[in-house]
């Protein structure tokens, strides 16, 4: 089972003289069970792309196939495929409308037609997934810290059992330790199930230290597609399109250039510490 972009083109505006090709011929395969992470400068596409994978925008041209079946089929179902590839939009908490926590994360699988039992089996489920506590259940959403009604909102996604989980930009606005424990808390949940998790994230030191693909988006089109050692060797590159690589891997950069032989395609802290040491220690 797979998620397949063939050709996909998209032109906002497109019988106007404003019209914008944000989507040039992209062509992706994220197969099951991968940590892969977008990136891209401001208006680089990567926000139009996340929308395209289940169905909230149709592209100008080319096709998206889920599972082998074309998306813009006239009688393909658009809500099967929404409870399975599930997309958390930047600062979700604005969509929190509910009395309390509990409510708030029934409500897609309460959408699906599913019965009261299992709704809310699965809404608790998804609770626990995201490490809120039960105390937390019966309060207002709007009583919470940040990070908290960040985790209800990802919680009202997984719920739903999806296949896919995209995040877009989910730990904006957090605090370091809040972001922390929102990734760190992702990485296992896609440990324990498998679920193919796509990170659209501004960190480079977030995407290094828990994706195993990137995705660089630029002009609407894919720049680079690689694991994250390969894509951050071309630092000045990225650079030219906004970008950077991670902090670490400029210090091991400086350092080789002043002849202490160190590899510089290191992207983690934990990986310069283990280099260092091996070297030096």
């Amino acid at each position: 089972m797979s998620l397949i972009l063939d050709h996909v083109n998209y032109i906002y505006g497109g019988d106007t003289a404003l019209a914008v090709h944000a989507l040039n011929d992209v062509n992706l395969v994220i197969p099951d069970g991968q940590f892969i992470g977008l990136i891209g400068h401001t208006g680089s596409g990567k926000s139009t792309l996340v929308q395209h994978l289940n169905g909230l925008i149709k592209p100008t041209s080319g096709s998206i196939y889920y599972n082998g079946e074309d998306i813009h089929d006239q009688d393909y179902d658009k809500k099967k495929l929404r409870s399975k590839v599930g997309l958390v939009f930047q600062y979700p908490e604005h969509q929190l409308f509910e009395i309390d926590v509990f409510k708030d994360v029934c409500f897609g699988p309460k959408n699906l037609g599913l019965s009261k039992q299992e709704t809310e089996l699965r809404a608790y489920a998804a609770l626990k997934q995201v490490g809120l506590e039960d105390e937390y259940f019966y309060q207002s959403p709007f009583d919470l810290s940040g990070g908290q009604k960040r985790r209800v909102a990802i919680a009202g996604v997984l719920a739903m059992k999806p296949e896919i989980l995209i995040l877009d930009e989910p730990t904006a606005g957090l605090d370091p330790k809040g972001r922390d424990e929102i990734l760190d808390q992702i990485a296992r949940l896609k440990e324990e199930t498998g679920i193919t998790v796509i990170l659209v994230s501004h960190s480079m030191e977030d995407v290094a230290k828990y994706v195993e693909r990137i995705i660089v988006m630029n002009q609407g089109s894919v720049l680079y597609d690689d694991v994250p050692r390969e894509v951050f060797k071309h630092y000045k590159e990225l650079e030219q399109v906004g970008l950077a690589a991670p902090q670490v891997t400029y210090i091991m950069q400086a350092l080789a250039s002043r002849g202490l032989p160190v590899r510089t395609d290191v992207t983690t802290i934990e990986e310069a510490k283990q280099e260092i040491r091996s070297k030096f220690l």
